[in-house]
């Protein structure tokens, strides 16, 4: 099947609830990846899919894919864990950053990322701050899986060992803490090792939301080993061609991206939307110049999403209660989609605590 890049964006856009046809917040099939919750920006993707404010949702906070903080469905945490275990010894040392200490003191990728899993199961038996629980983490650890932080002026587990062994000890985050707060998850399941068919589950989701994509792409995105992940490639997944370039989509989304339109909204995107997660960023935005004002090593802007299209960024700056956004706008906009964006940031307002919003418009 051939696919435009039209299609492909307008099926992304409906696949992801940003259309806003979805009322309740644990129908949007966004939360099948989870939603990043970096800095507030789980509040902001789920402002900019559901009509009103969620309220009363069953979510819950975890380090998940690639050790960030994600906001899931409550009951998913039971199945995430053997879908993040490493498949194998080198995707383990692919994606932990004590890799180089492992292969010095020869320890295996998955020996030591079990290491760390026990000992975070038997030290972090209740409520306990961050700094609190790596100091335990630590003690009972190896020496390997340490390092010498200058910001702490301590010895440490690594960062990313931490995070990506929390959720498979039983550990979810309580919301709104700084720093974060690890917490034992009640009746959570014993993991102790990969599952091959949850694996397949986030692969199929990614390619759902974010798909048509690449084994290379998918890898990426859940920063797994592309070797061991394209053993477990589906023989139902479907080749198609997006202007030219191979990837591969569900059977079952196939109709869907096929009758794909563009879609006609304004959006205000936060840096870290599910949208802008996907891998193929020439497809997102075509213009190299514009990636690198999008993802920047550090301080990514949010995002105007237009039309289907990147058309802008914006940031946000509190004082006393007030928000100041400063938008920034590549093309010129007609005064319909700038009366839309106008609304766009009273919700943006409203969803970060804001009693008023100020927007100044550059461009």
């Amino acid at each position: 099947m051939e696919l435009t890049r039209t299609q492909v964006i307008g099926y992304r856009v409906a696949a992801q609830g940003l259309l806003r046809d979805t009322t309740s917040v644990d129908d949007l099939t966004v939360l099948d990846l989870g939603i990043q919750d970096t800095a507030g920006s789980a509040a902001l993707a789920l402002d900019a899919r559901v009509p009103s404010s969620p309220d009363g949702t069953s979510l819950a906070l975890a380090w998940t894919l690639r050790g960030a903080p994600h906001l899931h469905r409550r009951p998913d945490l039971d199945w995430l864990p053997a879908a993040l275990w490493p498949l194998s010894d080198a995707d383990a040392l692919a994606r932990l950053d004590v890799s180089a200490s492992m292969r010095k003191a020869g320890i295996g990728g998955l020996s030591g990322f079990v290491a760390a899993v026990q000992a975070m199961r038997r030290v972090v038996r209740a409520p306990t701050g961050k700094g609190t629980a790596s100091t335990a983490v630590t003690a009972a650890t190896p020496p390997a899986l340490h390092r010498y932080c200058r910001a702490c002026q301590a010895t440490h587990i690594f960062e990313g060992l931490f995070r990506l062994a929390s959720l498979p000890a039983g550990l979810e985050l309580e919301p709104g803490t700084a720093p974060p707060v690890l917490v034992p998850r009640d009746g959570a399941p014993r993991t102790a090792g990969p599952d091959p068919d949850a694996t397949k589950r986030l692969i199929r989701s990614y390619l759902t939301l974010l798909g048509p994509a690449t084994p290379a792409q998918v890898a990426g995105y859940l920063d797994a080993r592309r070797a061991d992940l394209m053993k477990l490639w589906s023989d139902d997944l479907e080749q198609v061609s997006v202007d030219g370039r191979t990837a591969w989509l569900p059977s079952e989304a196939l109709a869907a991206a096929k009758r794909a339109r563009p879609p006609r909204l304004t959006r205000m995107l936060g840096p870290f939307d599910p949208y802008l997660q996907a891998r193929d960023r020439d497809l997102i935005v075509p213009d190299r110049a514009v990636q690198k004002v999008l993802w920047p090593i550090l301080g990514r802007p949010g995002v105007l999403f237009v039309d289907g299209e990147v058309v802008g960024t914006w940031r946000p700056k509190s004082a006393k209660g007030r928000l100041s956004i400063t938008v920034d706008a590549f093309v010129p906009l007609p005064p319909p989609v700038r009366r839309e964006v106008d609304d766009e940031a009273e919700r943006v307002a409203a969803t970060r605590g804001a009693g008023d919003v100020n927007l100044i418009w550059f461009g």
